[in-house]
């Protein structure tokens, strides 16, 4: 009897859900190849075939669907188990901080798990610009803060991860459009808005802000309708969107720092302490 690990099937699940072994990676902290090996392992073990290309999609096979759902009832029954003997112990109230450019990936997957995990501890989240999240007001709000940080070599003490900043459009935006660059962008204070204006001057590239919209939702509705570009974390990117690779016109963004503040480390909090381990583990 085989027995089939649960890595395998985590890699395998994830890849599913985002429809991208590069976003399962970066989830999961591995690289797109170590990701395909971990697949191509499950399919040996399985001596079946579980994911099909087509195009830049990836749809399960036959063999994939019934594997897919028996993996999601073996991850859901092994994550259980794993938590049973502590989240009934495991009580109080946590004020979590992110940064709204990352609400649709974290809200739905990791913090909605840790949610089901621990369900004694509430959950209070928060989702604001980096910039508000870290200012003095914000610190006193929250007990956990994960922020976007330009610099990331500055913040190494509370580093989770870094990524690549990347430019996004809609599937039918056509990035040799004649200057101005068009800009759908957050206010003042977002890091991704910074950056690129930032790199847009240094190469003395016309841009023009079309759109400033304070909302992650509402950015990604404007770039679905290919009224601009805007500038994201690549391992945030929906799947509905774009990435724009680089050129004379779209340089190089850099990476971002992605980071997690303890505020109240020297308050004994358990839960507090689990979810900052749920985060960085999740994220890293």
């Amino acid at each position: 009897m085989k027995n089939l690990p649960m890595d395998l099937l985590r890699a395998f699940v994830t890849v599913v859900e985002f429809n991208s072994f590069t976003k399962a990676g970066d989830l999961l902290g591995r690289s797109q190849p170590a990701i395909s090996l971990q697949i191509s392992r499950l399919e040996g073990m399985l001596d079946e075939t579980l994911l099909v290309r087509d195009g830049k999609n990836l749809n399960l096979s036959s063999a994939g669907e019934a594997i897919y759902d028996y993996a999601k009832q073996i991850l859901s029954l092994n994550d259980l188990a794993v938590s049973e003997y502590s989240k009934s112990t495991v009580m109080g109230k946590v004020r979590l901080g992110i940064p709204s450019e990352f609400a649709t990936i974290l809200l739905p997957k990791i913090v909605g798990r840790f949610a089901k995990a621990y369900p004694n501890v509430t959950l209070e989240v928060n989702c604001e610009l980096s910039k508000t999240l870290l200012s003095r007001s914000g610190k006193s709000a929250h007990d956990l803060i994960l922020a976007l940080q330009n610099n990331p070599l500055e913040e190494s003490e509370n580093l989770v991860k870094t990524d690549n900043l990347v430019w996004v459009s809609g599937p039918e935006y056509n990035p040799q459009k004649p200057p101005p660059v068009p800009l759908i962008v957050a206010p003042e204070g977002c890091i991704y808005r910074q950056r690129a204006i930032r790199v847009l001057k240094k190469i003395k590239q016309p841009w023009q802000i079309v759109y400033n919209i304070p909302d992650l939702t509402g950015i990604q509705y404007a770039i679905q309708e290919g009224l601009g570009v805007t500038v994201l974390a690549k391992s945030t990117v929906p799947e509905n969107l774009k990435i724009i690779p680089h050129s004379q016109r779209y340089p190089d963004l850099g990476t971002v720092g992605i980071s997690l503040l303890n505020v109240r480390k020297n308050t004994k909090n358990q839960a507090i302490d689990l979810l900052a381990e749920f985060l960085r583990t999740s994220l890293a």
